[in-house]
């Protein structure tokens, strides 16, 4: 499985850190298709030495299916980023242990700042929107947007409102005078995904894709969005640790919470272009 290396953003993710954790949730999806279609997808992650973005060889096989991943398969059509303002309402804490429970089978961890550490996390998500440069803009300004002269990329209606009140992380994606201004929640619930081991920075990022059996899990409520510029810049991603929380390595930030339901608007690239079988 190569990474699209066209398709990297040398301003926002110098080092391609988001670009394998995206592949990783991609490499979720296989092994979801692979058990609906009553396979086993044996992943082989591929050291840096193997050759650039190769990051994985996958080897559909019979045997023990993975039957939890294969109930997921209707979920995955249903994926979708909600950028909208989320309600004031908590996560139930037996929803908040399923999604722990989740990531702990994805070898992970999942975290629920509280306190000081909550704290902690808005403001470092805070300073890392302010200090988007120049070329972050530019470059959020010159990803393809579908139904813009592109088949797939975000369409300008599921970029969501501007922030007008509330302290829910938001990207604003570039300039837009004329987008609508909204009030986010003042008390956004957060959670940090970790990675428990560091035994090479490609494959914990790819095990990053886990949030995409969190996302699977309950397609509808509640909705998870990803926040991650903090996580481009070491300096402020070693600051989103709790030390007291344990060992770990934050790879995501989420954004959780009940919104409005929003249109499956975003395009999608057709399997020709992005699926190579060989025999």
């Amino acid at each position: 499985m190569p990474a699209d290396a066209a398709r990297a953003l040398p301003e926002e993710d110098p080092r391609r850190r988001a670009l394998h954790v995206g592949c990783g949730a991609a490499l979720f999806n296989l092994r979801v298709a692979a058990a609906r279609a009553g396979l086993h997808a044996w992943l082989s992650p591929l050291p840096p030495a193997t050759g650039g973005d190769v990051l994985a060889a996958v080897r559909p096989r019979g045997g023990e299916i993975e039957r939890e991943a294969a109930a997921l398969h209707p979920a995955v059509a249903e994926r979708r980023t909600n950028r909208q303002p989320y309600e004031e309402r908590r996560i139930p804490e037996v929803v908040r242990e399923q999604l722990g429970r989740a990531a702990t089978a994805e070898r992970s961890r999942l975290v629920f700042p509280e306190g000081w550490h909550y704290r902690m996390v808005l403001d470092v998500l805070a300073d890392a929107e302010a200090g988007e440069t120049s070329g972050h803009r530019a470059e959020e300004e010159s990803r393809p947007r579908s139904g813009d002269e592109a088949p797939d990329g975000i369409p300008r209606s599921a970029l969501g409102p501007r922030r007008r009140e509330g302290e829910a992380p938001a990207r604003e994606f570039g300039e837009r005078p004329d987008g609508p201004w909204a009030d986010s929640e003042r008390e956004p619930q957060l959670a940090l995904l970790l990675t428990l081991q560091r035994r090479t920075r490609r494959l914990a990022r790819r095990r990053a894709g886990a949030p995409a059996r969190p996302a699977h899990r309950d397609p509808r409520r509640p909705q998870r969005r990803p926040v991650t510029r903090a996580l481009e810049q070491p300096s402020l991603r070693w600051l989103l640790r709790d030390p007291a929380e344990g060992p770990g390595h934050v790879q995501m930030v989420l954004r959780l919470g009940y919104g409005p339901p929003v249109p499956r608007s975003t395009g999608r690239r057709s399997l020709a272009e992005v699926l190579t079988v060989r025999d």
